[in-house]
């Protein structure tokens, strides 16, 4: 008989989400996703919390959201040996479309399992990242968008009529928003330093987008009045079903791809307060799902934080 806390949270990974291989020099290698598994270890955290597998997804959610000729697309150029570069910062590798579709299952059954009523929240320890994949392009490091092709495919599923996705990534969340921007009932909030990379869709005005640009430079605090002003009362209105979390832990101040200055307190701190929002609008149900994050110690530190705070009752 499992007890109340395994009961609290879930965590998916699979293999293949290490065997993406990227050009030995590229921020989002291999030793993400193994550093921050070994650190779960280590902590005893992954004893309390069993890493489970993460299934392959159904090629009818992956159509469901991505046109088709992105599969074709990454099917077409998947090499059977070596690296193919689909932009200067996006790659294949023999395991590259097995790893996304991977990732995307991940948070697929993470979705599953929350609605289900199996486990309140879910955290995905998957790469390749997802939230700039658009509609018809990977970019960005990112292959297939699997909190995209969870919240386009959640809307079909019993009690969930109303999702909102998060993302406090560095980077902005443009494939999701532009992949979900015709879907009133999902609601994507994105924080983001601005400008910066990648400069697509963050200028979008419509009623379910909500778009929070900062400075580089901000600190903790800054971080933290703005999505209390521009997030709280957007979910507040929109009062989900369900919520997905694009967790990007890059706006680390110890991180080598951007410039704020938050720590691993401000990563507890927003997910406690997507936490207490859960409970009040979406019966605790919440999926997350590991985005960019390129400091190995910084990323295990923030991501430890942040499902810590899940974890909490």
């Amino acid at each position: 008989m499992r007890s109340v806390q395994l009961d609290m949270l879930r965590i998916y990974t699979h293999a293949e989400c290490l065997e993406h291989q990227v050009p030995g020099s590229h921020p989002e290698r291999p030793a993400r996703l193994a550093h921050l598994i070994k650190h779960l270890e280590r902590t005893g955290f992954a004893r309390d919390y069993p890493l489970r597998v993460a299934p392959d997804i159904e090629q009818a959610r992956i159509a469901a959201a991505h046109d088709a000729s992105l599969m074709h697309r990454l099917s077409e150029r998947l090499p059977e040996d070596g690296l193919t570069p689909l932009d200067p910062d996006t790659w294949l590798s023999p395991n590259s479309l097995a790893a996304a579709r991977h990732a995307a299952g991940a948070v697929w059954q993470g979705a599953l399992d929350v609605v289900a009523g199996e486990v309140d929240r879910v955290f995905c320890a998957v790469r390749p990242p997802g939230h700039h994949a658009e509609s018809a392009s990977p970019m960005g490091f990112c292959l297939l968008n699997s909190i995209a092709i969870a919240a386009i495919n959640a809307l079909t599923l019993p009690g969930i009529t109303r999702v909102a996705v998060l993302d406090f990534d560095v980077h902005h969340g443009n494939g999701t928003v532009e992949m979900c921007r015709s879907y009133p009932d999902i609601l994507v909030c994105s924080s983001f330093q601005h400008p910066f990379y990648p400069g697509r869709y963050d200028d979008l005005i419509q009623p379910n987008i909500v778009n929070t640009p900062l400075d580089a430079g901000i600190s903790g605090d800054t971080f933290r009045r703005a999505l209390t002003k521009s997030w709280w009362s957007a979910i507040e209105s929109h009062r989900p079903d369900l919520i997905l979390i694009s967790a990007g832990f890059d706006g680390h101040r110890d991180d080598p791809l951007a410039n704020w200055n938050l720590d691993d307190d401000d990563y507890a701190w927003v997910t406690g307060e997507i936490v207490a929002l859960a409970e009040q609008y979406a019966c605790g149900r919440i999926v997350s799902v590991l985005e960019g994050g390129y400091d190995l110690e910084a990323l295990a530190r923030s991501a430890m934080a942040h499902l810590s705070s899940l974890a909490s009752a």
